[in-house]
């Protein structure tokens, strides 16, 4: 073989390989991974600052926003950094809190307010870092919404919740006439009550009255009083109210499952929920806790609060405004620029296993 034979081989061989190589180093949709273009490069780094932890819905709509950023990066190949911090219910912890995010230069807040009048101190200090603020749970005020054209809520309408709570109750009493013990045609209740203040505590006692009303339910409230959401306080409650009243009360309803759960557990203890002894209780938010007590037969009904929709709005509103982009261009059903409405949905036994996890 001549030499310039040999030189031309080497030189095919050596293109060859350059070749290979070159397409080896390229990006392939085909493999899964994402593409160079996928990935800025920037870690994302969202600030969730929580009411409080123990909270049982809140922490199931932190757990949806922790999964949602997972799936996302897996997608991306970005890095994407949640970082849950507890209020313990103190507002000025919280304050404390999120002047920590800004400090760091996180690139979102997500914030479950624990004072939501508080709203405007955190506006007006993410505005002046240019740190977009994704309120959820807990509405600040329209006006306080209004400082920025950063600032968005995204949450349920508690109306519906307590309409919804209403419905279910009014529903019972018309099919069960037992459950008028007295023989009255009146409803004797009591109620479990959120939070004071708190803008959910305020329209699920108003409307879902209004609904027993308006579904032509003769009423009585008996007793209401605050529970904090929490399911002993609700079980304290109960407790006084069947010392005080006893079979006097013909219904419970309260502004959560926490606080449902509690009062079942009173009701238990006073010879509730065995044999024939009955007493309807309403709840709201549908966790797996209250989904249990359904099963049961010792929760009647309940109206979905759903975390992971919320959770999901939160999470993907803050992705697009860490990414520098209008929302509204990938998030469906924004409403006034600045509100996304997750609905509500009435639970009941018969339809319960639609929503177990």
């Amino acid at each position: 073989m001549s030499k310039s034979l040999k030189r031309l081989i080497a030189i095919l061989a050596v293109m060859i390989m350059t070749v290979g190589l070159t397409a080896g180093c390229g990006n392939s949709s085909e493999s899964g991974a994402p593409s160079e273009g996928a990935s800025s490069g920037k870690e994302i780094k969202i600030g969730v600052a929580l009411y409080k932890f123990d909270d049982t819905f809140i922490s199931t709509v932190r757990k949806a926003i922790e999964e949602d950023a997972e799936a996302k990066s897996k997608e991306t190949g970005e890095k994407i950094t949640i970082n849950a911090v507890d209020g313990q219910g103190q507002q000025a912890t919280q304050n404390d809190q999120i002047d920590t995010f800004i400090t760091q230069k996180y690139d979102v807040l997500a914030v479950n307010m624990v004072d939501r009048t508080s709203a405007s101190v955190i506006i007006d200090k993410a505005k002046e870092a240019n740190i977009p603020v994704v309120f959820f749970n807990r509405e600040p005020v329209k006006e306080d919404l209004a400082r920025w054209d950063k600032v968005y809520y995204v949450g349920a309408k508690a109306e519906e919740s307590g309409t919804i709570q209403g419905q279910i109750l009014a529903d019972y009493w018309m099919a069960h006439p037992e459950a008028d013990k007295n023989g009255d045609g009146i409803m004797q209740y009591v109620m479990l009550q959120g939070e004071p203040g708190h803008q959910d505590a305020i329209l699920r006692s108003e409307y879902s009255v209004k609904a027993l009303d308006e579904a032509g339910v003769k009423i009585q409230e008996l007793a209401k009083d605050t529970a904090n959401w929490q399911r002993v306080q609700g079980q304290e409650k109960m407790s006084a109210w069947l010392a005080a009243y006893g079979d006097k009360i013909e219904a419970v309803l309260a502004n959560n499952d926490d606080m449902a759960l509690g009062a079942i557990e009173a009701l238990k203890a006073a010879g509730y929920f065995s044999g024939d002894k009955f007493m309807p209780v309403v709840g709201v938010d549908a966790t797996a806790p209250a989904l249990d007590a359904l099963a049961a037969d010792q929760l009647l009904g309940t109206a979905l609060n759903d975390s992971e929709g919320q959770g999901k709005g939160i999470f993907d509103f803050s992705y697009a405004l860490a990414k520098g982009e209008d929302p509204a261009k990938s998030i469906q059903g924004i409403t006034d620029g600045k509100y996304l409405w997750v609905p509500y949905k009435a639970v009941t036994k018969e339809n319960m296993n639609e929503f177990k996890k």
